[in-house]
């Protein structure tokens, strides 16, 4: 069996040394495209953004020679979705925490390092929930967030989904101290399309004791 090619963060992907000639470079335009469309989200309304989103990601899950879907499926790739709901969309001050190291958990078992440095409190769907943000110390660092819901393993990936992954160019912004939380853009970790690769997961402390539909679902 050959190793599982590792994801640090929720961007794209990351090449092994073995990788084939070339992936380097996808791997250069994958991250320039998905940097390039969270900017142009960020110019846009939240809903006209998140129609852009949708189809750009679907669009580069179908053809990229990065993509995390397997070759043989890419072409009828459709990217559920859940309809797009403003409730989930949220304006956030992040609290500073005191810094502490944490090892996130991976989908094939291991553990990748990181610190935990701030904490968002949010209510959703009438429930107070609060979330942890790292930063992650391996590969290209970055903050990083991971999430956990009552709808793993029935209608979204049973890992869990990701919100920010700013080492990729995931992320939507927010004012100084303040973070966009938009749930509507929760994707799933490379590991949903393809158990061959190796993903960072939400720790306990992540797990959102509420049905967040909103993002991608499983079809």
């Amino acid at each position: 069996m050959s190793p599982r090619r590792p994801e640090i963060g929720g961007g794209g992907p990351t090449p092994t040394p073995s990788a084939e000639p070339g992936a380097s470079l996808a791997l250069w335009d994958w991250r320039r495209s998905v940097a390039d469309l969270y900017a142009e989200v960020r110019r846009l309304p939240p809903r006209e953004g998140w129609e852009v989103w949708v189809t750009e990601r679907r669009s580069l899950l179908r053809t990229h020679p990065q993509s995390p879907v397997t070759a043989p499926e890419r072409p009828t790739t459709e990217l559920p979705v859940f309809p797009y709901d403003p409730t989930f969309r949220l304006v956030a001050t992040v609290e500073a925490a005191p810094t502490r190291p944490i090892a996130l958990p991976m989908s094939a078992g291991s553990m990748v390092p990181a610190h935990a440095f701030g904490l968002v409190h949010l209510e959703l769907g009438g429930t107070a929930c609060d979330l942890t943000l790292f930063w992650l110390e391996d590969y290209a660092g970055g903050v990083f967030l991971p999430f956990r819901d009552s709808t793993n393993g029935i209608s979204t990936y049973g890992g869990g989904r990701y919100l920010l992954d700013t080492a990729k160019g995931a992320d939507l912004g927010g004012m100084r101290g303040e973070v966009v939380l938009d749930f509507n853009f929760a994707y799933h970790p490379s590991c949903a399309y393809d158990p061959g690769w190796s993903c960072p997961l939400a720790p306990t402390e992540n797990h959102l004791p509420v049905a967040v539909e909103a993002g991608e679902r499983l079809a």
